[in-house]
């Protein structure tokens, strides 16, 4: 079992109010599964990514991964996993702009003072396709390539596990494709993805959904290709149904 969390949950002092952003979770993940978890806002999907990356402690209960007991260690173990055995892919792609393609990828391995960082800061951007634009940096790409040089950077060191936070959010259509592909390419390799989206579209990608509200799993299925065809159906009348509303709106201003 890689990921194994039992009755996790986090609470948030905000003034006088008490949030509770997850409401006692439970939830086990093999090895070399793809999974998507959505929920509408304030469902607490991103609260619980950033607490399964290490990003953030809980509140209580229990979180294993890789059978080793997250929820105790201290923080420099909780670092060592989070640049070793987690990579993560953001929404906003967090690149630091001034620097190379190629310096970007090779961040974690700089921070785990590992040697030969070029050669496998190249091997990942060729994984992703993005070799020939190493000298490159995020000001002289498009927002796909962006994305490509984060998930180099997230698979530089071989992590057992990848967290995609939104990865299509910020892209076209067409460029979010391309995107998703390389997720399942890495899947195929045997790389374990949590793919957190509140688009229907690209949670059918993977196999198993998990839909979230109120800081709880109400949902936990796998993804057939039935449920594949309806999450994609409804993807399409929802689309269809804000296109008219936006022309209503439209003609009613003109009128």
């Amino acid at each position: 079992m890689l990921i194994r969390v039992r009755q996790l949950t986090k609470i948030y002092q905000m003034g006088d109010a008490v949030v509770s952003a997850l409401a006692g979770v439970d939830l086990d993940i093999e090895a070399g599964e793809f999974v998507s978890i959505t929920g509408a806002s304030g469902s607490g999907k991103s609260t619980f990514m950033h607490l399964l990356g290490c990003l953030d402690r809980a509140t209580s209960g229990s979180y294993d991964l890789a059978d080793t007991p997250v929820t105790r260690l201290s923080e420099k173990r909780l670092a060592r996993i989070r640049n070793r055995e987690i990579g993560f892919v953001f929404q906003t792609f967090n690149l630091i702009n001034r620097t190379t393609a190629l310096d970007n990828v090779a961040v974690p391995l700089v921070y785990g003072r590992l040697r030969d960082t070029r050669r496998k800061a190249l091997d990942a951007l060729e994984k992703v396709g993005l070799s020939h634009r190493a000298k490159h940096t995020p000001a002289e790409m498009s927002g796909g390539e962006r994305q490509r040089v984060a998930i180099a950077r997230a698979i530089v060191n071989d992590p057992a596990l990848i967290l995609a936070d939104e990865p299509t959010g910020n892209l076209d259509s067409q460029t979010g494709e391309q995107i998703l592909q390389i997720f399942e390419r890495l899947h195929a390799a045997g790389t374990t993805v949590l793919l957190v989206t509140h688009e229907m579209s690209v949670a059918a990608r993977a196999q198993r959904l998990i839909h979230m509200t109120d800081g709880l799993i109400d949902t936990d299925v796998p993804v057939t290709e039935q449920l594949r065809r309806e999450l994609l159906q409804s993807t399409v009348i929802g689309a269809q149904i804000e296109q008219a509303a936006t022309a209503d709106r439209l003609t009613a201003r003109a009128g």
